[in-house]
């Protein structure tokens, strides 16, 4: 009797609930399923005989067709789907070998109800590219790294066959070392992207430096809302599957290799634009050229060039090597700075050097301690000034004109602490400042923790409105970092440990192409340093060493 009581009010609830359903949708009209759902296929290249299961392309052509359906989907079991509004799709299986796989048809009606069939479907693929494999992977580990130095490392094109347009990359394509001129784009260039052969297998790993680039139309995957493309923090950890094969694309074979690269979990190459899928235009044993088509717009065909060579390394147009050590500061000998590459500054520069800057510069303040420069700035009063700190150049002594310099630091802490490593226009005496330039290595403000700045000051860009970015560093403090800056013709890049952040475009008009010398110091307050704590009471710039190489 109760089992019968509660069937009556369950036929009860469901009448009532299709009573309700039927009066909402009344005005998209009668929801129906579709019916009679059949799935025909054909497996490309198969023939009953030797060819039972295809001719090793991998490829079969579904054709669905039910009564009353608007669309169709296909779902498979290697974890991929199409959809198909008129029923017909051609999918591509890439595992070699015969293999079966399970196949799920979709048929959608009106008011999204849907009719689905399941099949399964055996195929032959011997697909290979073992040149591909070796060059991608070096038959090890290789790692890659964005061509930052090739004017159109990134380009977009039309999603078309053309291949002058698609070489071209006719809507956009980025200029060398374009990213690295704003902190919403530089973490591009800091992707290390590895490839390593397991076996047959393909394992892939991508360390963004902890920032993404995005895509504007994805910036939201990261939680972001900017309305341009845009570096948000993003969590790239966690090895890949990549798998290679037969490119599914309308480029023409005479701009492809034919193969594509195909990524688990999501995997990307370092531009976030919703692509698992690459297409290898051209591969190399030191380069590499694919194409990926946006997710969300599929007319939008992406360009991207990887190297070998990591973009600290990598020259811009006509930048020489710059790999000969021709001088260098070790500071292996405990005491007082070497007098023969050093001249200690002292005083208070008059009005703060130029700076209102608070410190008087003593000598006693930078000391060579086990092998670590320690310039060390204190609250204390000495010649008028409430606190000490040191500065020291190797102006006559040595200077130099293009370069890479690498300076390997751990910098003060401490609200108005402002540590720099710079270089200034040997010509300075005569050539007053800004007209001799200026290239600040490194500049840190205590009032702003971990924001590093590369900065250079020449005419019409100097002091407030001088030519700057910056980027983190958050253990500034506790670890040392390599500050560094290359310095061409043709460019001036600034990096902390081989990351790209700033890029200017040198040329002869320029102040920057003279001798320049070097200078160590930290300043406390002043225009850039800003309000010092009340409670300070000293904090240590070390440097472990200082190194110029040329040609």
């Amino acid at each position: 009797m109760k089992k019968t009581i509660k069937n009556l009010g369950l036929l009860l609830a469901l009448f009532l609930f299709a009573i309700s359903c039927q009066e909402d949708d009344v005005t998209f009209g009668n929801i129906t399923a579709p019916t009679n759902l059949e799935v025909t296929y054909e497996i490309v290249g198969a023939d009953g005989g030797a060819n039972e299961f295809g001719d090793g392309s991998g490829k079969v052509n579904f054709k669905a067709t039910a009564d009353n359906a608007l669309t169709y989907k296909f779902t498979f079991s290697d974890q991929s789907s199409l959809n198909a509004p008129q029923g017909t799709v051609t999918k591509q299986f890439t595992q070699n070998g015969i293999n079966t796989y399970t196949v799920t048809a979709i048929a959608y009606g009106t008011g999204g109800v849907s009719t689905s069939t399941t099949l399964e479907v055996t195929v032959f693929s011997d697909f290979s590219d073992p040149e591909t494999l070796e060059l991608l992977t070096g038959g090890s580990t290789k790692v890659w790294y964005w061509k930052a130095s090739a004017a159109g490392h990134l380009g977009l094109g039309p999603n078309n066959d053309n291949p002058a347009e698609n070489a071209s990359t006719v809507w956009y394509t980025a200029g060398a070392f374009e990213k690295a001129g704003s902190p919403n784009s530089s973490c591009l260039y800091n992707n290390v992207l590895t490839f390593s052969q397991e076996g047959d297998a393909i394992k892939y790993t991508l360390d963004n430096g902890g920032s993404t680039f995005f895509n504007v139309s994805y910036v939201g995957v990261a939680g972001g809302s900017q309305t341009e493309d845009f570096c948000l923090p993003y969590d790239t950890s966690g090895e890949k599957t990549v798998t290679l094969a037969p490119a599914n694309s309308v480029v023409v074979p005479s701009v492809s290799t034919g193969t594509s690269m195909i990524f688990s979990d999501g995997g990307f190459m370092g531009y976030y634009i919703g692509a698992t899928e690459y297409e290898i235009l051209s591969i190399t044993a030191t380069e590499m050229k694919v194409r990926a088509v946006q997710a969300n717009n599929p007319a939008n065909a992406w360009y991207h060039t990887f190297t070998t060579v990591p973009v600290d390394q990598q020259g811009g147009d006509n930048e020489p090597d710059y790999s000969n050590l021709v001088w260098q500061e070790e500071f292996d000998t405990d005491g007082a700075p070497d007098p023969s590459k050093w001249t200690m500054e002292t005083g208070t520069g008059e009005n703060g050097w130029g700076n209102n800057e608070k410190q008087y510069y003593r000598a006693e303040n930078a000391v060579v301690d086990n092998g670590i420069l320690k310039i060390t700035a204190k609250a204390e009063n000495f010649g008028g000034m409430e606190y000490t700190s040191a500065r020291m150049m190797t102006h006559e002594k040595y200077f130099f004109t293009y370069g890479k310099v690498e300076i390997r630091a751990k910098l003060p802490s401490g609200s108005g602490t402002w540590p720099a490593l710079w270089m200034l226009g040997s010509n300075f005496e005569t050539n007053e400042w800004p007209a001799c330039g200026e290239i600040d290595i490194m500049e840190h403000v205590g009032n702003s923790p971990g924001e590093i700045h590369g900065t250079l000051h020449y005419p019409g860009n100097s002091g407030g409105n001088a030519n700057t970015n910056s980027t983190n560093v958050p253990d500034f403090a506790e670890a040392f970092h390599v500050y560094s800056v290359i310095w061409s013709p043709t460019k001036i890049r600034f990096f902390v440990d081989g990351n790209m952040y700033h890029t200017f475009d040198n040329s002869p008009s320029t102040v920057f192409n003279h001798d320049f010398f070097l200078i160590l110091n930290v300043a406390m307050g002043g225009n850039f340093g800003g309000e010092i704590a009340p409670g300070f009471t000293q904090s240590t710039m070390e440097v472990d060493y200082i190194r110029v190489y040329q040609e």
